[in-house]
């Protein structure tokens, strides 16, 4: 048990969960975005719901009210459609919102070994012009 306890206490297990959690928040706001934005734009030039579209492979094609499909075969491409805009915005704000700015975070911010490394950069340098000058005066 306690080495159970440790892995869960540990920091990325806690950070994994709070992106879990964040997550499946965001797909909420994706999806509503998507169905009261994005299916609207659509429907300026056919039917207002994705989901709507689809095309009879094998006919007749009927559906029922419900949806369910009666007869036929059915391609549902409007809803594939929809979950690719969905997934594709979602990728969008992850990278403009999080990745890109995070990159831009850690380009500016040095480890302690890179910033060990100038300073030794630093002191070669300083202690070069040190042994010209003296040579200079010798």
């Amino acid at each position: 048990m306690k080495g159970f306890k440790e892995f869960l206490l540990r920091g990325n297990v806690v950070d994994l969960a709070v992106a879990v959690v964040i997550g499946a928040a965001f797909t909420g706001v994706v999806n509503a975005f998507v169905k009261g934005v994005i299916n609207p734009l659509v429907g300026l030039f056919g039917t207002k719901d994705l989901a709507n579209y689809s095309s009879c492979l094998k006919g007749p094609c009927t559906m029922d009210a419900s949806g369910n499909v009666t007869s036929g075969i059915f391609i549902l491409w409007g809803s594939v459609l929809s979950a690719a805009l969905s997934f594709l915005i979602t990728a969008a704000v992850v990278y403009f919102l999080l990745i890109l700015p995070m990159n831009h975070f850690m380009r500016k911010r040095k480890s302690p070994e890179e910033e060990a490394l100038e300073a030794e950069e630093k002191e070669v340098v300083l202690l070069t012009e040190i042994r010209d000058a003296l040579v200079r005066r010798g």
